[in-house]
């Protein structure tokens, strides 16, 4: 399970968020990491069970590093206040729709899909959905997809108008209009802490597993 000195370390890291305080708190960064690493284990041999692809993936290629790239952002400060992976058959720098893992007090969640991709996979994806919509519509309005994911995909990377060669009648129009195609659900701090939290992970991501063939499917 997480332990709850996970969650206090990065709360910790929040507020001290320099250097100075992290190199001196190294020890229980060292802690934290491996504890969260021993969850993304679980969570592959989750996934594992039901897509084999993952069966060879270790955490080290879906754990992100903590530390920031700050060279291109006003916030300076020097590490994430979370910590996060990202299991794509090919690990986190996978082309193409996966899963993500994201722990932090107070916001911790997972979600799957595929984020912003590139405007060749953009296009390739709004034409899978335009030519197979009935099939997408029902695999993103399952019992089991709305029981997990009660908001459904994530609109806020939205078109105001409809993308080029689609009209505004087309029955999919709200999909179509979408940038990013991604199903995310939020976990608490008591959930995350949880003895079966890692089952629970695994549970959301098989109720995603469909979405992640369809968008995968359509990647040219």
């Amino acid at each position: 399970m997480l332990d709850a000195s996970t969650l206090k370390f990065l709360q910790q890291l929040s507020k001290h968020n320099s250097k100075e305080w992290f190199d001196a708190n190294r020890p229980a960064y060292e802690q934290a990491r491996a504890n969260f690493i021993a969850q993304v284990d679980l969570v592959i041999k989750g996934i594992s069970t039901f897509d084999a692809q993952f069966e060879l993936l270790q955490a080290k290629q879906c754990v992100f590093r903590i530390n920031r790239d700050v060279r291109f952002s006003k916030n300076k400060q020097p590490y994430k206040n979370n910590m996060s992976a990202y299991f794509n058959k090919d690990g986190k720098k996978g082309v193409g729709a996966g899963y993500y893992f994201h722990i932090e007090p107070g916001n911790s969640f997972i979600a799957a899909g595929v984020w912003m991709p590139e405007p060749p996979f953009l296009a390739a994806i709004r034409q899978e959905v335009d030519y197979n919509f009935a099939e997408w519509k029902k695999l993103t309005s399952t019992s089991g997809f709305k029981k997990q994911f009660v908001n459904g995909l994530d609109k806020s990377d939205t078109l105001v108008r409809p993308p080029k060669h689609y009209e505004e009648d087309n029955p999919a129009i709200e999909v179509l209009k979408l940038k990013s195609f991604v199903a995310r659900k939020p976990f608490n701090d008591n959930e995350v802490l949880e003895k079966d939290f890692s089952k629970s992970v695994t549970a959301a991501f098989k109720t995603l597993q469909p979405m992640v063939q369809f968008l995968n499917r359509a990647m040219p």
